[in-house]
């Protein structure tokens, strides 16, 4: 397993199996079960449509509790195992594209959920990676926000994220600038801003607008 986000589900089944299904994580109500029940859902069942369309969450949530319900055990066995050769997120390419995010999330939302978490240690190698794919997909996560923001690596890299031009148009030259590791600035812009170490740096009255936007994906 040489990409981050094999390693990553790999971690992430290991802490599994460490904490057990009622482990409680930040993805709202979900415990550990929960979350294993969505990760399998959403490679391995037809319900995974629900995850993107509205129309169809409500049965993607009965199938969801429905499979929490069911061996943990099993669950883990499966998310292990990766996408089915008949999966879209198993084609050659897009695992890590799609999953590298998916799993390094979902792996801290279980590690921060606990009283006493640590900051996890990560190669340079592995920050590098997760920056890559941020400056890829950070338009997208900050795509409700009017203002300019400046994603900064210290010491390393920056690079700034523009609002759309209607957006922009009502709230010109105001930036904010969020600065910290990579996984941490991943996680702030996945709406775990309680549980990331990220300074946001800007004027009062921007940031106290801006922390009240809905980054949650």
């Amino acid at each position: 397993m040489t990409n981050l986000s094999s390693r990553e589900r790999a971690s992430l089944c290991d802490t599994f199996e460490r904490v057990g299904p009622d482990a409680p994580t930040l993805c709202g109500t979900w415990n550990a079960a929960d979350l294993a029940a969505h990760l399998v859902i959403r490679e391995r069942h037809p319900a995974a449509v629900g995850i993107a369309v509205g129309a169809a969450a409500g049965w993607t949530e009965r199938v969801q509790r429905e499979m929490a319900g069911q061996s943990f055990t099993d669950l883990i066995r499966q998310i292990r195992g990766g996408p089915p050769w008949w999966s879209p997120l198993g084609l050659p390419g897009v695992e890590p594209a799609a999953n590298t995010f998916e799993y390094f999330v979902h792996h801290e939302d279980v590690r921060r959920a606990a009283k006493s978490w640590v900051e996890r240690p990560l190669s340079d190698d592995d920050q590098s990676e997760l920056w890559r794919q941020l400056k890829k997909r950070a338009r997208l996560l900050l795509r409700r926000s009017s203002f300019a923001v400046t994603l900064a690596w210290p010491e390393k890299d920056e690079f700034v994220v523009k609002p759309s031009s209607a957006k922009s148009a009502s709230t010109p030259g105001r930036p904010v600038t969020l600065s910290g590791a990579p996984a941490e600035l991943v996680l702030y812009l996945h709406g775990r801003r309680e549980h990331a170490h990220v300074d946001v740096e800007g004027d009062v009255s921007v940031i106290a607008e801006f922390q009240r936007l809905n980054l949650a994906v």
